[in-house]
């Protein structure tokens, strides 16, 4: 992909991004302050404002594309554009279920991303912005990012470690026996 077109769509991305987060920021300021979060949801433990959103989320947004592009060559891949949309998606069924009230569904969530780790490479920058974009709504942008950045460091170790290792041994377990 050009350079022109990649710093076009970076500082759409990147636009949009603010322009979102500036827009939930104003919306909480209006309608009874803005939220902070403790951590672990614990009252004993520190409480991170959703004002630190407006500075991380732009951030971030401009960090990630600039991975996202080393790796794109002429048009973005359907790879980049469904891994996005699949972590938009789960990032919003996360916070759906949260917000509703289904907390005993949120562990098995959290547990199948090793499973999904093992199948599709989570650590990539369109997973982790897609996570963060969606879940700021309802956690702000500092806790997703954290969450984010750890399920990005287990999925690396899983998909270059264990991956290849599982791998190879259902290649040795599935090859055909030629001793007779």
């Amino acid at each position: 992909m050009n350079d022109q077109r990649f710093k076009f769509h970076r500082l759409v991305l990147v636009a949009v991004a603010s322009l979102y987060i500036w827009a939930l920021l104003v919306f909480e300021h209006l309608n009874g302050g803005v939220v902070s979060h403790h951590l672990l949801q614990r009252g004993d433990l520190p409480a991170i404002s959703n004002w630190w959103g407006a500075l991380l989320l732009p951030v971030l947004s401009w960090f990630l594309t600039g991975f996202i592009y080393k790796r794109v060559d002429e048009s973005y891949p359907a790879s980049i554009i469904a891994g996005f949309s699949a972590a938009l998606l789960f990032g919003a069924v996360l916070s759906v279920l949260f917000q509703q009230g289904q907390h005993q569904m949120l562990p098995y969530m959290m547990l199948s991303l090793p499973l999904l780790a093992l199948l599709f490479p989570l650590y990539r920058a369109e997973y982790l912005l897609g996570f963060v974009l969606v879940m700021s709504y309802c956690f702000g942008a500092v806790l997703p990012t954290i969450i984010g950045t750890l399920v990005v460091l287990m999925s690396f170790v899983l998909h270059k470690t264990l991956r290849p290792l599982l791998c190879y041994l259902w290649s040795v377990l599935t090859r055909p026996n030629t001793t007779a």
